[in-house]
């Protein structure tokens, strides 16, 4: 991963810079010199200060290390123009080697992303130790995705309760402390071949209990690793502190606050403003296509709920015939999706011009007008119907504390092909733990996403 990511930073510097160059009339051959030393540069100067490790700083950090780095190469840039006397002017310069810090951001932030079967590091095998419920959970979640290096390879539960998730179940702990609890999941674990133990703490795993289960476990050889009652959480959000003998962990709020909101605001607006200039063109013949395809209006305009349940018309490309809305009760019992989202992978009323438009996400690309007004972002959760939102629970309004987005981590993890608690699961885990550099990496994600067009109909 670190030689992919070097490439991803010397392309996204030295091919920029070579473009802005050869803009501004440098002849060749001085050119490609001044590109690829910039690139080179950079990217020796990354390497020297670490950002290729294992662990990048992640965040706001992450997004405040590229940049000095980006400041250290402006002064190292200059002194050299001053020992060569390069002929580039320095407003030139300064414009050829500004993509290296949005590319940086993005290539890091896209590294630190979950991808879907890979694991990271290598594989862990589990030994589960709870109660029941606890167990079964930790199980099912665990189970449920590919992005770790965890293994469930049995669970020792505590009390008679039976397990529903099917693991292999070595032995028992009683309800209360008991001389056996350290020899019971040791021999558990060796039984299985298990290099963790997983606790899942309960009112059966008291405090006392669980230290002395610690101290025995850690006596014999098995790293101990505990599931805290909270999930969801990025762990740059999360830092333990020592008080009084107790162990705490801080858990940072949500940004909702401070300079990050302000820049994504900021990049919002101007990127989806660049993006409506730079797109006309296509945005033009793709609504030829879409009237000539069918009989209708190009855009097709639509209620959605937006931030703190404020409704506002989102605008796309008309994708369905124009009875789509009338025609949805009958096709009801086809519903391909659990929860209250209506998806069909093989739905009549969409047109033929429609199809690719929805394989391709061409048909979201008026949405930038919305982001332009401020009702929707280019990156965060998929905007809902009133009706949807009208059968949302608690925890599933949580989804709208921000803006909807035009892509995110529902679009680059599978779209349609997800079910809805992995929808609104993901969406979550962006309301919660959304930055700048997450950001980026998701709509770098997004074009591969898009490319694949993976659970898009």
């Amino acid at each position: 991963m670190p030689t992919v990511l070097l490439g991803a930073e010397l392309f996204g510097l030295g091919i920029p810079a070579w473009l802005v160059l050869r803009a501004a009339g440098l002849p060749s051959a001085p050119l490609a010199v001044s590109a690829a030393s910039a690139a080179l540069l950079w990217s020796g100067l990354r390497a020297l200060r670490g950002r290729y490790a294992d662990r990048p700083p992640d965040g706001a950090a992450g997004v405040l290390a590229s940049a000095g780095d980006w400041l250290l190469l402006m002064g190292l840039l200059a002194v050299l123009r001053g020992l060569t006397g390069d002929p580039v002017d320095p407003g030139t310069a300064v414009l050829a080697v500004l993509p290296a810090l949005p590319a940086s951001v993005a290539a890091q932030s896209l590294r630190r992303l979950p991808r879907p079967g890979h694991r990271h590091g290598p594989v862990r095998r589990v030994l589960v130790v709870g109660e029941a419920p606890g167990v079964d959970r930790a199980v099912r979640v665990l189970a449920s995705r590919t992005d770790h290096p965890y293994r469930i390879v049995a669970a020792v539960p505590v009390g008679g309760a039976p397990l529903e998730c099917g693991v292999p179940v070595p032995g028992r702990l009683a309800p209360r402390p008991a001389d056996d609890d350290v020899s019971t999941v040791l021999g558990g674990a060796f039984a299985q071949d298990a290099d963790l133990a997983l606790v899942v703490p309960g009112p059966q795993l008291s405090e006392e209990r669980l230290t002395r289960l610690s101290w025995g476990l850690h006596d014999g050889g098995l790293p101990l690793s505990v599931l805290p009652g909270l999930s969801g959480l990025a762990p740059a959000r999360v830092r333990p502190a020592e008080a009084a003998g107790l162990t705490l962990l801080h858990i940072a709020p949500p940004l909702r606050r401070g300079p990050q909101p302000v820049v994504k605001a900021v990049v919002d607006r101007l990127g989806a403003a660049l993006g409506l200039l730079a797109l006309a063109p296509l945005l033009v013949l793709i609504g030829a296509a879409v009237r000539l395809g069918s009989t209708g209006p190009v855009f097709h305009r639509q209620i959605r709920q937006g931030r703190n349940n404020r409704p506002f018309t989102m605008w796309k490309f008309r994708t369905m015939v124009l009875d789509a809305e009338s025609r949805k009760p009958c096709l009801a019992a086809e519903n391909e999706t659990d929860g209250p989202m209506f998806k069909m992978r093989r739905d009549p009323r969409v047109t033929a011009v429609g199809r690719l438009l929805r394989r391709t996400s061409l048909d979201e690309l008026p949405q930038l007008l919305n982001v332009v007004r401020g009702e929707m972002s280019l990156v965060g959760p998929r905007p809902p119907l009133p009706d949807e939102v009208s059968r949302y629970d608690e925890r599933e309004l949580r989804r709208l504390a921000v803006r909807p987005g035009l892509t995110g981590l529902w679009q680059v993890s599978g779209r349609s092909d997800l079910s809805w608690q992995e929808t609104v699961s993901l969406d979550l885990w962006y309301v919660d733990n959304w930055s700048v550099a997450t950001d980026m990496g998701l709509m770098a994600r997004t074009l591969r996403a898009v490319a694949d067009g993976r659970g898009a109909y």
